[in-house]
């Protein structure tokens, strides 16, 4: 039996006072009358086991009604879409809105349900039919806990009406049983100002008697996608034309295509900002359907930097049914802007380790140790407020952008944990240098980019490389800040050394190598200044901030911070569970063959991955990213994200 509180009042002064939670009774002048049992009971129910149906007959929808937990308890959505593209792009004179106005629009932001894609996204409530209450019966709906963050409506006569103060349900209604649509009017933002619980309370007078019933709803988590998520849509900006990035998007929806992607790329065209990885991390929110599948819905999570307008681009052309997006304003002074960058977000896969069960995954970001710089704490606070994928910090201090995605990933793997951690290694970059040198093959050319009108080509040789002032100390130093980042990752999840993808690399503190040997400033684009015929082409069309990541003044002085010298291969996209598009590594040429393909090929190919490649040597690395710097995914997020354990 479920704990309720009946309160029934009487005539003549007569009190009656049942907790039925105890079965105590409390009782003052009872009379016969007062002592019978009430005409009807209140009993209002929910999906608590979350099959996609209100189980109005069973009590399989009853236990822990009251409560909530990550495996048990009723799920709303926060209706952060636009299923019927109401919501405004621009203002009077076709004037561009405010950001804060783009993102205060969605369907939860009015008080209608918006036709029945609309009508799916509300979470169902249900009375229990009373059919022999008597004709006087009247009823009430209270939001009780949460009424800011949400809109109960009632279904009358086939329609949604909105649940107010006013409203009285009828004896006929309560009779046949009533069904409510609940809808979170948005996310958590902060578990300190709401955290996430809905209770709503129906009362039933009938007969001189009033009962009261609750059920208690929490809104959705906004989770983030892992790679053991499949690839549903990848995603990817084309500026104005430019031949080499027309070349790279063609070339990215080829390898889709291969990967078995169906569905065509999503573009981003407005803004001219090529990072399409860094202004967006795509998520979601779900809950189970009436069909027992999962009811998802997209959410675009716009990155903590709200100069950036690509961002907008979001609201103007993605937000539509089913997708929604969540803006996180941070006012506190921006002191790396380049933290913010969504490439400094990824998430590892679920696990259990130490007594902590992570069934969505967790997120890791990069902080800056050395000067004690982290992301945005309101993106920080609201991902962990989300309760499931508590943010994990990694030190980035060492990486002059400072995403996590410059030197670690996740790999699906036929393992019991399911997964794996591949992961740049400067160590095995050196030795292929040093073996080619070794082998005779010092004067060949470290870098085999053809020459190109786009830029300048690198004109070093392996010796020239390895007798440099920085290479070898740089790529020493690398290997330890990674080594340090992997015992973090051992340490949280329980991962071996046996499950770990080694993948070679080099890194470089932003200098070439000259034809004497000497260092010289590296040609990029960039991502933190410099020039070249592409940000030429930026100037020319009026943008360039596609061009930018903001100078990263948070580095501690003795820092050295690089990017990565050959391109770096884990920063590529997983296409499927068994293929992966790194970028195109224009190594040295020994044998015919590139010495850095062959042993990135033969990383990959050890743990059953198929490795495709995807040159962005102009368009993406000398800007200090990579293919997955470049390109965003849509992943599959049916699977239920609930498991055993309480939230954190």
């Amino acid at each position: 039996m479920r704990a309720r509180t009946r309160i029934r009042t009487h005539p003549a002064g007569s009190v009656f006072l049942a907790l039925a939670a105890t079965g105590s009774v409390l009782a003052t002048q009872l009379s016969p009358a007062a002592a019978a049992e009430p005409a009807a009971t209140a009993d209002l129910r929910a999906d608590v086991n979350r099959d996609g149906r209100v189980d109005l007959t069973g009590d399989t929808d009853t236990a822990g009604e009251d409560s909530w937990t990550v495996g048990r308890g009723a799920v709303t959505l926060p209706n952060l879409d636009d299923d019927t593209n109401r919501c405004p792009v621009t203002g009077p004179g076709g004037r561009p809105l405010p950001d804060a106005k783009l993102a205060a629009c969605k369907d939860a932001s009015d008080t209608k349900v918006n036709g029945a894609a609309d009508a799916a996204d509300l979470a169902r409530v249900r009375s229990t039919p009373l059919p022999g209450l008597a004709g006087d019966a009247t009823g009430g709906i209270k939001v009780t806990t949460g009424a800011q963050h949400t809109h109960v409506f009632l279904k009358r006569s086939g329609n949604w009406v909105l649940v107010t103060p006013d409203t009285r349900l009828t004896a006929a209604e309560l009779r046949s049983g009533v069904e409510f649509g609940v809808e979170s009017t948005d996310i958590i933002r902060d578990r300190a100002q709401w955290d996430g619980r809905t209770v709503i309370r129906l009362t039933v007078t009938s007969a001189g008697a009033t009962t009261s019933d609750e059920v208690t709803l929490r809104v959705a988590p906004l989770l983030t996608h892992h790679h053991l998520q499949q690839t549903q849509q990848a995603m990817v900006t084309k500026p104005w034309g430019e031949p080499l990035f027309v070349r790279f998007v063609q070339g990215l929806a080829k390898q889709a295509r291969r990967a078995g992607v169906t569905k065509p790329l999503v573009t981003f065209d407005k803004y001219g900002d090529i990072w399409a990885q860094d202004f967006v991390e795509p998520g979601y929110v779900a809950m189970t359907g009436p069909d027992g599948d999962r009811h998802v819905m997209r959410v675009m999570l716009r990155s903590a930097q709200p100069e950036r307008e690509s961002g907008r681009e979001l609201f103007e052309k993605i937000r539509g049914r089913d997708i929604g997006v969540v803006q996180v304003t941070d006012r506190s002074p921006q002191r790396d802007w380049s933290l913010n960058s969504m490439g400094n977000l990824e998430t590892i896969p679920p696990y259990a380790h130490n007594g902590r069960s992570f069934p969505a995954g967790r997120i890791i970001m990069g902080e800056r140790k050395d000067s004690g710089t982290r992301p945005s704490q309101a993106m920080r606070t609201m991902l962990k407020s989300q309760g499931l994928q508590d943010p994990l910090l990694l030190d980035t201090s060492w990486l002059g952008v400072g995403h996590v995605d410059e030197f670690v990933q996740f790999l699906p793997a036929d393992t019991p944990r399911g997964w794996r951690i591949g992961v740049a290694d400067p160590e095995a970059g050196l030795k292929l240098l040093r073996d080619a040198r070794e082998a005779g093959h010092g004067r060949t050319k470290m870098f085999s980019v053809p020459p190109s009108a786009n830029g300048p080509v690198p004109r070093e040789t392996i010796e020239q490389a390895l007798t440099s002032r920085h290479l070898v100390a740089d790529n020493t130093m690398a290997a330890q800040r990674i080594a340090a980042n992997l015992e973090i990752l051992k340490r949280e999840t329980g991962v071996t050394d046996a499950e770990i993808v080694r993948v070679p690399a080099l890194y470089t503190r932003d200098v070439a190598v000259s034809a004497n040997g000497s260092d010289t400033p590296m040609p990029r684009l960039t991502r933190v200044g410099g020039d070249s015929a592409l940000a030429d082409a930026a100037r020319k069309h009026g943008q360039q901030k596609w061009l930018a990541e903001e100078p990263n003044a948070a580095a501690a002085p003795q820092t050295v911070t690089t990017s990565a010298y050959v391109p770096g291969a884990v920063n590529g996209v997983l296409l499927a569970r068994d293929r992966y598009l790194a970028p195109k590594q224009w190594g040295p040429v020994i044998g015919g063959k590139d010495i850095f393909t062959e042993a990135v090929t033969a990383a990959y190919r050890r743990v059953g991955m198929k490795v495709s490649y995807l040159d962005d040597w102009f368009t993406y690395h000398l800007g200090m990213g990579e293919v997955h710097c470049g390109t965003n995914t849509l992943r599959d997020a049916s699977a239920a994200w609930w498991g055993q354990g309480d939230l954190r």
